[in-house]
């Protein structure tokens, strides 16, 4: 439990969560841009998050203390759990049974004062339907494989936390 504890402490471990979701980051422009694959806007929110999750990151690496673990923890937990449930609801509309109902938003909700599908369009811009399935790997949908991505980062997070507050309750 110490050992799970004190990886929050190493700039090691942090560096691994942001290169693991630079790598999705990376794949996910591959899918775009190399394999023609057009984001609708529940993938765009997933990016997102998986963008949320990397940056969480960059204060630790920049300095690790107490302050910067604390904010990359809030926004790490905040974007996994928040990815894990659009791309809930991504599959959801891709597996309705009357997709007539099942829509989505054309254009990205972002706050009026971030519009990043207007500033970054090529990382941002929602240009797909949420609706079709493009894209399938041992029988599961993007959708799908974001929901275990998400939820592999979500089970991490819970479990350095957890192990962070245990161990630091005991001494």
């Amino acid at each position: 439990m110490t050992f799970i504890s004190n990886l929050a402490d190493t700039r090691l471990a942090w560096g691994l969560l942001f290169l693991s979701s630079l790598v999705l980051v990376a794949y996910a422009l591959f899918s775009q841009h190399a394999m023609g694959l057009q984001p609708c806007i529940m993938c765009i929110y997933q990016r997102t998050a998986i963008f949320g999750i990397m940056f969480a990151c960059v204060p630790v690496l920049i300095a690790n203390n107490m302050l910067t673990r604390l904010l990359a923890f809030v926004v790490w937990g905040i974007s996994a759990i928040w990815g894990g449930l659009i791309a809930w609801e991504h599959y959801d509309i891709q597996n309705a049974a009357n997709p007539f109902f099942a829509t989505c938003e054309i254009v990205p909700n972002f706050p009026s004062w971030l519009p990043l599908h207007e500033w970054l369009p090529n990382l941002f811009a929602a240009t797909g339907d949420c609706g079709n399935i493009d894209w399938v790997f041992m029988d599961m949908s993007m959708p799908q494989w974001m929901m275990v991505v998400f939820a592999i980062y979500s089970a991490i997070w819970f479990v350095v936390l957890s192990a962070r507050l245990i161990t630091k309750r005991s001494l």
